[in-house]
């Protein structure tokens, strides 16, 4: 990629690519993949010492996490949803359970009313695409990044996507932040080291 404004018209047009692709897919294959990527979660959850998980709430064809924070929850685990306090700011995570007041956040996506904010100690965090570095092409806002950057400690960052979103690099800037580990229906990637 020749410079940073190639870059971001590149980044754009694959979003809208990758989001195309993941919209077409049948609903057949969308509970296939996500019952994959659901069973591979459950087995690295199962080894893991956290107990505070951070969700996000599905948005355009994504993996849906709730069925999954549910039974964590009824395991003793907490969860958590994240909420824009304020524009170019980290994400907070806010409690949640099945059930409870929702608001419309950003974008339409819902967040918890009660502002009970947590530090999780993993998140979950949607991809639109992702490359072999696990490094994460997302909705071009920045949120996750500068969350996990200034998080501390650093949760565990898990990077959700369906095959179809692997892509062979995103190009990373210094603020893209890699995920620890990426998950799809076919494969728990660690980070390289």
């Amino acid at each position: 990629m020749a410079g940073e404004g190639d870059i971001k018209a590149w980044r754009r047009r694959e979003r809208e690519r990758l989001i195309a692709a993941r919209l077409a897919a049948s609903a057949e294959q969308y509970a296939r993949w996500s019952g994959a990527i659901e069973q591979r979660l459950t087995a690295f959850l199962a080894i893991s010492t956290a107990r505070t998980i951070g969700l996000y709430w599905p948005h355009r064809a994504e993996f849906d996490p709730r069925p999954l924070a549910e039974r964590l929850i009824a395991e003793g685990w907490r969860a958590a949803l994240p909420a824009i306090a304020a524009r170019n700011a980290p994400l907070e995570y806010r409690l949640w359970q099945p059930g409870m007041a929702m608001s419309d956040g950003l974008h339409g996506i819902p967040t918890p009313e009660a502002r009970q904010v947590v530090l999780p100690d993993l998140l979950l965090v949607p991809m639109v695409g992702f490359d072999a570095a696990n490094y994460r092409l997302g909705y071009g806002g920045g949120y996750f990044d500068r969350t996990l950057a200034a998080a501390e400690p650093r949760p565990v960052a898990i990077g959700i996507a369906f095959e179809l979103s692997r892509i062979e690099s995103i190009f990373p800037g210094d603020h893209d932040i890699a995920m620890d580990v990426v998950v799809t229906e076919a494969a728990l990637q660690e980070k390289p080291r």
